[in-house]
């Protein structure tokens, strides 16, 4: 007789992100910008987003994230919801669903630690049609390959 396999659930590293500013650098030197974005998501995908706050804590071991609050826009409706949200230690994980194609969605989370420490960040999730055929014509590209993309995120295209 078949039984039921216990699955024990992991975010995926795909979508991780690790809060930036905290790392150690040699004096004097300036952070270089980075785009605090999560890989672009379907309008039809509900998947887990992880943001990762340990470089802020480090040090206190024992630290890990108390509270938790989540703001999406744009929101209206047909944008990206929030699912559900939990910590995982000093991880936080959405689940998205959701989306209009073509828009980039500001994600802002407010953390609070067990030690009382504060943070806010914002995160920019775009949302893009991967499930349709891209359109007809030649995909623009930089010299290293690269897609040459809109305000939106999106690749830009030439008729051919």
């Amino acid at each position: 007789m078949a039984t039921q396999a216990n699955y024990s659930w992991k975010p995926s590293a795909a979508r991780l992100l690790t809060i930036a500013g905290f790392e150690p650098r040699p004096r004097g030197t300036i952070p270089t910008g980075r785009a605090n974005a999560w890989p672009p998501k379907d309008p039809a995908d509900v998947l887990d987003y992880s943001y990762d706050i340990s470089p802020a804590l480090w040090g206190d071991e024992g630290d890990t994230i108390a509270f938790l609050d989540v703001t999406i826009t744009p929101g209206a409706a047909g944008d990206v919801t929030l699912n559900s949200s939990s910590a995982d230690g000093r991880c936080a994980i959405l689940w998205l669903g959701g989306g209009q194609s073509g828009t980039t969605y500001a994600v802002t989370l407010a953390i609070e630690t067990l030690a009382g420490r504060g943070f806010q960040r914002t995160v920019y999730l775009p949302c893009l049609s991967l499930s349709t055929e891209p359109p007809l014509g030649l995909e623009l590209t930089t010299e290293t390959g690269a897609p040459i993309l809109d305000a939106s995120g999106n690749p830009i295209f030439i008729e051919s």
